[in-house]
């Protein structure tokens, strides 16, 4: 059998070479800019409960006036 050159030792020394010029390329976010996404999606998520639990509510309230 033919020795598989996928698993070349330059090969995978290329693409670690690539993978750390990309992730050079990465912008990181503050930490400014990181804690103030968590406080909106904190915030968003809180809102979204309210709304589902009152939307349950009255589908709860509306059923058992119907059904009653």
């Amino acid at each position: 059998m033919s020795k598989n050159n996928e698993t070349s030792p330059t090969l995978k020394r290329s693409w670690f070479q690539e993978l750390k010029a990309e992730f050079a390329k990465i912008t990181w976010p503050t930490r400014k800019d990181v804690a103030r996404q968590s406080v909106v999606v904190i915030i968003a998520a809180v809102i979204l409960g309210f709304i589902i639990a009152g939307v349950d509510f009255l589908l709860q309230y509306g059923l058992t006036f119907i059904v009653g």
